[in-house]
């Protein structure tokens, strides 16, 4: 997300390090969480119901409870949840990239999360928040997909024989969940870097969303922009996708265990 740098000057940023660095030298650590209260406030109901879509998703291509999946259902499954968290990721990545951008553009528009909703609600409306919808459907919803799928072929791997999946040790649950996440951003990078630009871009610059993004992308930057910020991301994937498994897990054991019936 960092500015279009003018023709014939560098980049703001050469890279993962380089935007670290700038950022604590010239915001301090305070610089590092901007745009954190969107994903924050909503993070809590974009996990139930990703969750949630991932469960009725297998639910509904059973026929029995205890029928196995095979992965390619698990795979659709999992794409089913990515639909259902658009509707709380669209609005909070939008007012997320806008406040990160800011600091970079040295402008102050607006003076937080809620502030930017409202600025965004009064110029465009609804549409304006939901900006970039779709192009958070086009990540999503693949990326779900192979997030869910990997990380339960990764717990069949790692079950001993003899034993249930149910019984796997914190450590085999938070390495799957890592390396989930990892595949999940794998696939999700590219739209994610299209929907990221897209966002921020001026009202109408882009009349035809993101086909013109990525042509603009890929005609002055060419493919390997469309893996702008991977290091960074793989960084952040493999630790918050394995505490966010072993969270999971652990609270499905402990709603069993205070409401087997529920």
């Amino acid at each position: 997300t960092q500015p279009k740098p003018q023709p014939g000057q560098p980049p703001l940023y050469s890279g993962t390090f380089d935007c670290f660095r700038k950022t604590l030298v010239g915001e301090g650590v305070r610089g590092l969480y901007r745009g954190m209260a969107a994903p924050i406030i909503g993070v809590t109901p974009m996990f139930a119901v990703c969750f949630f879509g991932f469960g009725l998703g297998k639910r509904l291509q059973q026929r029995k409870p205890d029928d196995v999946l095979t992965y390619p259902q698990l795979f659709a499954a999992g794409m089913l949840s990515g639909v259902f968290t658009t509707a709380i990721m669209a609005p909070g990545e939008r007012i997320k990239c806008l406040l990160q951008i800011q600091a970079a553009t040295g402008e102050t528009k607006y003076s937080g999360s809620l502030d930017c909703a409202k600025q965004l609600y009064r110029e465009a409306g609804i549409r304006g928040v939901y900006k970039g919808t779709v192009l958070t459907l086009m990540r999503d919803v693949p990326a779900s997909g192979m997030y869910f799928m990997t990380y339960e072929w990764l717990k069949n791997i790692l079950t001993p024989e003899g034993k249930s999946v149910s019984e796997l040790s914190a450590p085999r649950i938070l390495f799957a969940g890592g390396l989930a996440g990892i595949f999940n951003w794998a696939v999700a990078i590219p739209p994610d870097v299209l929907k990221s630009r897209f966002q921020t871009a001026p009202p109408g610059k882009y009349p035809n969303g993101f086909r013109d993004v990525l042509r603009e992308l890929i005609r002055e930057e060419g493919v390997a922009s469309l893996y702008k910020g991977f290091t960074a991301v793989m960084i952040r994937a493999f630790p918050a996708n394995a505490a966010c498994f072993l969270g999971f897990e652990v609270a499905m054991k402990f709603l069993n265990w205070i409401a087997p019936g529920l």
